[in-house]
């Protein structure tokens, strides 16, 4: 698990790509910036001049990756960004992507978003095959797959062999000297859209990406398709049969940003919504509403709308600090939690309050909320959940704790409920929440049900590549 303060399964990462435009690197700058959320480890962008790629990528923020002069220091009409929150290899930044190789065809940039439930498997084929590997992250063993493939001097063709080989929930965008390529898993299950610019295409995460360099979007990338952009247009190849969409249902609840949309849903409207229906299903007794920001303010406001209880801004957080690592003493980690989130006394003093979040995944951050409450002269704290209970780690491309480290996994409600200190608890059912993301569509839910959509190879980790034989040091 990485050293990240707080209690929330965290995003793999956010990708973005531009084709056709003067300039692609502003746009795939600005594109990482609304993207942020998705992943704050290290950024990087690989832009194409039409002869070769340049690649400029570190660790931190995007604003601490890119200074004043570097965006000035890259040209060209065609560029792939990304924001990396690790879930497969290490902090290093030689896993920070986008990846850039050289192999027979030229050069390859490459950033994804996911998880292949098959890498180790076939990162260990490749090395016994030759293969020599500079990273821990299992985009690299899609970048082999491209380079070793049969299909000779045929770079669609190379990109299609290697996608129907890879299992797991993936987006991608890569790009050689003079094509930008777009796939998705062949279940939808982490997220990819294709927008269209005045003199190009663009391709994000989210659409709220495309909204910010002033793109229109177009639609989804389907499940097992893969979009080829070059000087001819968009062409479409369907890489493996696709089956019905599943996306990740955590999108709608944590983290995509509330002003993207997802399969024709606003997120924000998504979530105000599950408050509501958390409101009308577990009412209970109080003075005020708040939520923990950012991601729950929304179902917050929905749930106090619903029980008519004034909604009033209980948590302050500070969006200046970026990254804060838990340290390893108890002090410590509690002064890190401090900076990040400060009660306004005035407001909570004395009063009953309900408390909305959108997830408990090991109960230690909900345990220090409740707590801050407390401490702030709260006289009640109604702890209210617009998901359900989180049961089983995720292989899809989420960073969660181990299963033992699950609470709702080894505990009931009434358990949880002790342990983090809340007056009274509930969470929102399995069936409301299809209700309003659409019980007629199909979503990836394992875990809530621990019902996977693929078999997981016997032995995967979460983190595909804990028992690698590389080691790569020190960040």
């Amino acid at each position: 698990m990485h050293p990240q303060i707080g209690d929330r399964p965290e995003e793999a990462c956010g990708v973005f790509g531009v084709y056709g435009s003067e300039e692609a690197v502003d746009m795939t700058y600005f594109g990482l910036f609304a993207l942020q959320h998705r992943g704050q480890e290290s950024a990087g962008i690989a832009v194409s001049c039409g002869e070769r790629i340049r690649l400029k990528k570190g660790m931190g923020l995007v604003s601490e990756v890119f200074g004043p002069n570097d965006l000035a220091n890259m040209s060209g009409r065609m560029a792939i960004g990304h924001v990396r929150y690790s879930t497969t290899g290490t902090t290093l930044l030689a896993n920070a992507q986008p990846l850039l190789v050289r192999y027979r065809l030229g050069q390859l940039a490459l950033g994804h978003n996911g998880n292949l439930v098959n890498a180790f498997s076939l990162r260990k084929e490749l090395e016994e095959e030759g293969s020599i590997f500079q990273t821990t992250m299992d985009t690299e063993v899609i970048a082999h797959l491209i380079a070793r493939s049969s299909r000779g001097g045929d770079f669609e063709g190379c990109v299609l062999d290697a996608l129907s080989k890879v299992r797991g929930g993936f987006a991608i965008v890569a790009m050689n000297s003079h094509m930008l390529v777009g796939a998705r898993d062949v279940r939808g299950i982490r997220p990819l859209s294709l927008g269209r610019l005045r003199d190009g295409y663009v391709l994000a995460s989210e659409t709220c990406a495309i909204d910010a360099v002033g793109g229109e979007y177009v639609r989804d990338i389907r499940p097992g398709e893969a979009v080829f952009i070059d000087a001819d247009g968009v062409r479409s190849v369907q890489f493996r049969e696709p089956e019905e969409e599943s996306l990740c249902v955590f999108e709608y609840i944590y983290f995509a940003r509330p002003d993207s949309d997802m399969r024709d849903l606003n997120v924000h409207a998504v979530r105000k919504e599950l408050g509501r229906r958390l409101a009308h299903a577990l009412p209970v007794e109080a003075d005020l509403v708040t939520g923990v920001p950012d991601s729950s303010i929304s179902a917050a406001t929905g749930y106090a709308e619903e029980a008519d209880i004034p909604y009033e801004m209980g948590l302050v957080k500070n969006r200046y600090i970026g990254r804060t690592f838990i340290q390893p003493q108890q002090t410590a980690r509690e002064f890190a939690v401090r900076l990040k989130l400060n009660p306004l006394k005035r407001v909570l003093q004395g009063k009953r309050v309900v408390l909305v979040d959108d997830s408990i995944v090991r109960g230690t951050t909900s345990k220090y909320i409740v707590n801050l409450l407390r401490e702030a002269g709260a006289r009640e704290v109604h702890l209210r959940i617009s998901s359900p209970p989180y049961r089983s780690s995720c292989y899809y491309g989420i960073d969660t704790s181990s299963q033992e480290e699950l609470i709702a996994a080894g505990k009931e409600v009434e358990e949880i409920r002790q342990y983090v200190g809340a007056d009274t608890l509930a969470y929102l059912s399995l069936e409301d929440l299809l209700d309003v993301v659409g019980s007629q569509k199909r979503h990836c839910l394992a875990c809530f049900t621990g019902d996977y959509l693929e078999k997981v190879p016997e032995g995967t980790k979460k983190s595909m590549f804990e028992e690698a034989s590389w080691d790569g040091g020190e960040a």
